[in-house]
C-alpha cells in the first residue's frame, strides 16, 4: 500500500494561451486543457480519444451509466461525461489542490447526485466493495508532476481496475513517459484483460498513445464502427472516423 505525504504533494497552477487554459502541477508540463469559451468540451487530442470507449457501448449503456476517472486533471473526462453524456460520475483525486483548482478556474460542477469527487489514493479507493461491477467507462490517467511514468502500474491495480468495470464496460489508459514504459504497461494490461480484450492507437505527436481493455472481448463488424465513429464525429466534432485507421485491437482476427 503507498504511503502519501500530504506535504509531498506538488503545488497546483495554471497557465492561459489564447482560447485555452492549462492545469500544471507545479512545472511546464500540461496535466489538463479547457477551452474557455467552451469548458465542457474536450480540447486535447488524446482526451479525446480516452472517449474510444463510445465505439462499443450501446447508447443505453451511455445515458445513465456510470463513468469513473482515477486521476481528476483538469476535470475534462469528468465534466464531458456529466453535461455532454449525462452519466453518473466519480473522478478519484490524491491531491485536494487539483480539485480546488478544478472548481475556481475549470468550471467543475459542485458534487450533486450524479457527480462525485473522491479524495484518496486511487489505488486504494478502487479496492471498495461499492465500485466493484458498477463502471461503464473507466478512465485512468495517473501521472505526478513529472510526467515521466504511471502513478500506479502494477498487475495487480489493472486486475483491481477490470474488477470495476461492469460486463459491458471497458477500460482506457494514457501511457506517456519520458522514460519507455509502454511495452511493459501495455504487458501488464494484456496480462489481466487477455489479448482479445485490447486495443491500442498509434502515439499522438505528444507522444500519448491511448489504450482500451473491454471485460468482456467484444469486437463489431466494420460496419457496426464505423456508424459509430460517424455519430461521435458528427454530436462532438472529433476526428473518429481517423480512429478506425489508427486504432488497432492487439491480437489478430
Amino acid at each position: 500500500m503507498r504511503k502519501i505525504n500530504p506535504h509531498s504533494l506538488p503545488e497546483v497552477n495554471f497557465s492561459e494561451n489564447g482560447k485555452v487554459r492549462y492545469l500544471h502541477l507545479g512545472t511546464p508540463w500540461i496535466q489538463g486543457s479547457m477551452l474557455i469559451a467552451k469548458p465542457y468540451d474536450i480540447e486535447l487530442e488524446y482526451v479525446q480519444r480516452m472517449m474510444v470507449g463510445l465505439l462499443f457501448l450501446d447508447p443505453a449503456a451511455v445515458t445513465g451509466g456510470h463513468a469513473m476517472q482515477l486521476g481528476l486533471g483538469a476535470s475534462t473526462l469528468t465534466k464531458f461525461c456529466y453535461k455532454k453524456l449525462n452519466m453518473t460520475c466519480t473522478a478519484i483525486e490524491i491531491n485536494p489542490g487539483v480539485l480546488h483548482a478544478c472548481r475556481g478556474w475549470f468550471k467543475l460542477p459542485p458534487d450533486d447526485e450524479r457527480l462525485r469527487v473522491v479524495l484518496a489514493d486511487a489505488g486504494q479507493e478502487i479496492q471498495k466493495q461499492e465500485w466493484l461491477g458498477t463502471v461503464d467507462l473507466l478512465h485512468v490517467d495517473l501521472y505526478d508532476q513529472e510526467a515521466a511514468l504511471p502513478v500506479l502500474d502494477s498487475v495487480e491495480f489493472y486486475d483491481q481496475c477490470r474488477n470495476l468495470l461492469t460486463e459491458v464496460g471497458c477500460m482506457t489508459v494514457n501511457l506517456f513517459g519520458r522514460a519507455s514504459s509502454y511495452e511493459r504497461s501495455l504487458e501488464k494490461i494484456a496480462q489481466v484483460f487477455r489479448e482479445d480484450a485490447v486495443w491500442d492507437f498509434k502515439p499522438t505527436r505528444e507522444g500519448n498513445t491511448i489504450v482500451l481493455a473491454q471485460r468482456t472481448p467484444h469486437r463489431p463488424e466494420r460496419e457496426a464502427m464505423q456508424s459509430q465513429a460517424d455519430s461521435i464525429e458528427q454530436q462532438f466534432g472529433w476526428p473518429a472516423g481517423k480512429w478506425l485507421k489508427m486504432f488497432k485491437p492487439l491480437a489478430k482476427f
